[in-house]
């Protein structure tokens, strides 16, 4: 850090169990992945390709390379995978793993419908030889996933192998565990973590909102994605007290009633 600042609440390093932060890259350039590397790639975790966005990228083994020299973990996104499903070319799909050297992968069916043993015998299969992320919910707003179902398949996926499952929330954060306003279910949200410990769980939350009520609601070292190149920094200065949205999450109680006694004194004197 550049200076010295008490009450900082302590962040997880890499390569973190919790507090993770994964980034969406939808088509990035090599020199912008440059630029973000030297202004914010120790604060990035894992960077997921968006969507289909790989087959299309410009200098990918490039971009590769780049990311895993930062000590940044980047894998394909999971609309990807389901598109080589849907063809009957899971095989294919692994194949391409292999020619780019992804150690992490995604397994998700938002897209498109796949039993969920399937889905799990091929998350145990890749977990043998790669870190397997899984995701949970629908990418469709009219298709609504009851609580029960949510945390059975999130039970089952860990148990087949998924490092973590991810709570979809797609890069609108509308679907999912959003309503389609940007809020979250609260009522879904607490289900799943009864059932389910929130350190297996990636909860994708592109908006700031989204991101301030996951953090007061699990800590600053809650595992957050889908987060945009430019909203890196200011996502981590949420996680440690440093934006006005958590200011006070992290400052000890008397400092805390001792601000407020200022507003109240202040307000007195106006009137």
């Amino acid at each position: 850090m550049n200076f010295k600042l008490p009450y900082i609440p302590e962040r997880t390093v890499k390569p973190r169990k919790e507090g993770v932060t994964m980034m969406m890259d939808k088509g990035l350039s090599v020199r912008e992945v440059e630029n973000l590397i030297d202004a914010s790639g120790d604060l990035i975790d894992i960077v997921k390709f968006g969507f289909g966005t790989s087959y299309l990228i410009k200098n990918f083994e490039t971009k590769i390379q780049l990311y895993k020299e930062a000590g940044i973990r980047p894998y394909l996104g999971g609309t990807l995978f389901e598109a080589f499903y849907a063809r009957g070319m899971v095989n294919d799909y692994l194949k391409v793993l292999d020619k780019y050297g992804f150690d992490l992968v995604e397994i998700s069916d938002g897209s498109i419908i796949i039993p969920h043993d399937e889905k799990c015998e091929l998350i145990h299969r890749l977990s043998k030889e790669r870190t397997v992320l899984s995701e949970v919910g629908s990418k469709d707003s009219g298709i609504i996933v009851s609580p029960g179902k949510w945390i059975k398949w999130m039970q089952k996926e860990l148990e087949a192998g998924s490092w973590k499952v991810i709570a979809e929330g797609r890069e609108s954060g509308t679907v999912g565990v959003f309503r389609p306003n940007g809020t979250a279910h609260t009522l879904l949200i607490n289900r799943i973590i009864a059932k389910v410990n929130p350190e297996n769980i990636l909860w994708e939350a592109p908006k700031k909102t989204q991101q301030v009520w996951f953090i007061k609601l699990f800590g600053h070292n809650v595992n957050l994605g889908n987060i945009a190149p430019n909203e890196i920094i200011p996502l981590e200065c949420l996680r440690i007290g440093l934006r006005g949205d958590t200011f006070f999450e992290f400052l000890p109680s008397d400092y805390k009633e001792r601000l407020k006694q200022v507003n109240t004194d202040e307000e007195k004197d106006d009137d």
